[in-house]
């Protein structure tokens, strides 16, 4: 019999089970190593084309295993402090940004978390506690629905959104699967049973291109999500999709900074992005709580300014430490001759499969902009891309020149 433990920032209780009826990388362009972004003028989903057949089947779950209460109020209609918001991927890199944001303005935010969190699991209950300080903290495994549903009933609450901020910790292929789509289908059933009307997920705009394993686990989620909503008239969704994240640009400041080259592909004008500070992408997820204008739709949002290529970056870097540009251009081609050759050991020894996938995120940031795939040219648009917040990546370079990567590591997203 599981049991969950609800903390809060002036200790903890152990609150009894109640049975209720609730009704409803960007890269950084390093040749040692690659940030996988989970990585986004809100647009029509177009129809899906998966390049490959997902061949993940996952037990079929019944989403309506709790009729909603029609005498319930809306949680629109209720003040920011009695609408529960349940938080998945609350560890995560932008899931502690968010659960900040959304207690700063008043909701009773529940975040699930892992027993242990952070990169490769080093932070223990302790340190989660007050890394979600404001929260009540419920640890649960959300790759298990019976576990996670158990969960939330000890709790004895409702819930009126779910918020989910998962992404695979490095975007390899069974990860993905477990990640990206299945504990986030479990964290879509469980908050509708209890409750849950609204349901905002943290997706990435390479969807839009869906050349990797991440990307179609995140394409299949996001098409059932729209389809729950289409079945269920009081059930709503906003799917965010953001361009790169700043720390996935900052993987070379620090050798910048001692004088060393910069590194691209090709002439570093093969991508471009629009990157957005974790703050303010933490902002928008909140706007789509209770912001009526963002129900039901695609948001690909990026950051303010214009986008940026990596050639871009590297003069930024070099003008903010005063020193002569020096650069090393990298032919993509030796990214493509790798992969081939990673493809062929899979055949081979197919344990290697995550190894060969890991090269392909490497290429596909490599080259492709983190930008709005326009459908009608099939071209990246940094003008069609909107703009979200204050913060610009210059001024991120500065503060990390000065002080550092302290809370901005790589972590278990570097892949070489």
């Amino acid at each position: 019999m599981s049991a969950c433990t609800a903390f809060n920032g002036n200790g903890f209780t152990l609150q009894p089970s109640k049975r209720r009826s609730f009704k409803g990388l960007h890269a950084s362009h390093l040749i040692s190593q690659f940030q996988v972004t989970t990585a986004p003028y809100a647009i029509p989903l177009p129809s899906l084309h998966l390049h490959q057949p997902f061949k993940f089947r996952p037990k079929k779950f019944n989403l309506f295993t709790v009729s909603a209460n029609s005498t319930k109020p809306h949680f629109r209609n209720k003040n920011p402090k009695e609408i529960n918001v349940l938080v998945v991927g609350s560890t995560g890199y932008i899931g502690n940004f968010v659960v900040k944001e959304l207690v700063r303005r008043g909701f009773n935010v529940v975040a699930i978390a892992r027993e242990k969190s952070g990169t490769r699991g080093k932070n223990g209950k302790d340190e989660t506690l007050g890394m979600l300080s404001g929260a009540k903290v419920c640890f649960s495994d959300v790759t298990n629905l019976e576990s996670l549903e158990k969960s939330i009933e000890n709790l004895g609450i409702s819930v009126d959104v779910v918020v989910s901020c998962l992404a695979s910790r490095n975007g390899g292929v069974k990860d993905s699967r477990l990640i990206d789509y299945q504990a986030t289908k479990n964290s879509l059933i469980a908050g509708k049973k209890f409750g849950a009307a609204h349901f905002v997920l943290l997706s990435a705009i390479c969807v839009q291109k869906p050349l990797l394993e991440f990307q179609r686990a995140k394409l299949k989620f996001e098409s059932e999500l729209i389809r729950e909503s289409e079945k269920d008239e009081g059930f709503t969704y906003s799917i965010v999709r953001p361009t790169a994240f700043f720390k996935s640009l900052a993987g070379q400041v620090e050798l910048v900074k001692d004088g060393k080259p910069y590194v691209m592909f090709g002439d570093g004008k093969l991508c471009a992005c629009k990157p957005i500070s974790e703050p303010d992408l933490a902002s928008f997820i909140a706007d789509c709580v209770l912001g009526e204008d963002l129900v039901n739709r695609v948001l690909p949002i990026g950051g303010p300014g214009g986008a940026l290529t990596p050639l871009e970056q590297g003069e930024m870097l070099f003008r903010l430490v005063g020193k002569e540009p020096k650069f090393i251009k990298v032919p993509i081609q030796i990214m493509d001759f790798a992969i081939g050759f990673l493809d062929f050991l899979v055949s081979v020894f197919p344990s290697l499969e995550d190894v060969a996938e890991f090269g392909k995120i490497g290429r596909y940031y490599a080259a492709e902009s983190m930008l709005i795939l326009d459908p009608e040219t099939n071209e990246y648009n940094a003008e069609k891309t909107p703009s979200y917040g204050k913060d610009t990546l210059e001024d991120f370079f500065k503060r990390v020149l000065e002080e550092g990567m302290a809370g901005q590591e790589l972590g278990e997203q570097t892949i070489f």
